[in-house]
């Protein structure tokens, strides 16, 4: 070996040696400048995995107050999927079937199907009209383990206003699932029957303008 030759190879080793093994993906020797190093660095890809909304497996529950009490019921998912990728929480919707909504607090049958009767009415949702109502996520940020800061559009009735709301998502395997209250103004919706803010002297026909939706979902990869 000439000296020439075994000084070119030293000095590619000390350069070699200069890099971590978790830096260096490919290292060659460029043609016609000997002694020149080139790395080459790829990034690690994470493919978006798609979970479908499990219908039955889900639960939404509503609750809603007035001056004189509460009222409380349940409505079906009809259609939704969640993006993931590297098992946090992306992207995602969810239709809500308002025809398919029930009340679980009034026992008297007579009252409780003139309750269903009132909110599926032009009152309240009139779901003739818009059967369906409609949640897309913009943006999840994760805050910590599996607790998420959800950012998304609500759509009822034809309207779409912004919600905001804490989630916990868990992805465990091929299965998805998630909680969270989100909290809804109904007069942006032009819901305003016995809203205070909207009508005087109501006395104890207030209807409060909050209400609650509670949501437990499953859903499974595709």
């Amino acid at each position: 070996m000439t000296k020439f030759s075994g000084a070119v190879l030293f000095t590619a080793f000390i350069s070699l040696t200069a890099f971590t093994s978790s830096t260096i993906k490919t290292v060659k020797l460029t043609k016609g400048k000997t002694g020149i190093i080139k790395t080459v660095e790829t990034k690690k890809r994470f493919k978006v995995a798609s979970f479908k909304v499990d219908n039955e497996g889900s639960k939404l529950t509503w609750a809603a107050k007035k001056a004189t009490g509460d009222h409380n019921g349940e409505v079906k998912i009809s259609n939704g999927n969640f993006a993931v990728e590297n098992n946090a929480l992306k992207g995602g919707s969810f239709d809500i079937d308002l025809n398919t909504i029930t009340d679980a607090d009034l026992t008297d049958q007579a009252q409780n199907e003139k309750l269903v009767s009132t909110l599926k009415s032009e009152t309240f949702f009139n779901t003739e009209k818009f059967p369906k109502a409609n949640l897309v996520i913009s943006s999840a940020t994760k805050t910590s383990g599996n607790q998420y800061d959800v950012k998304g559009k609500l759509t009822i009735k034809g309207i779409t206003n912004d919600v905001s709301f804490p989630a916990t998502v868990a992805v465990n395997g091929k299965k998805l699932t998630a909680n969270a209250k989100i909290t809804v103004d109904r007069t942006k919706y032009d819901i305003k029957f016995r809203s205070k803010n909207f009508f005087e002297n109501l006395g104890d026909k207030v209807i409060y303008d909050d209400f609650d939706l509670n949501v437990n979902l499953t859903a499974n990869a595709q």
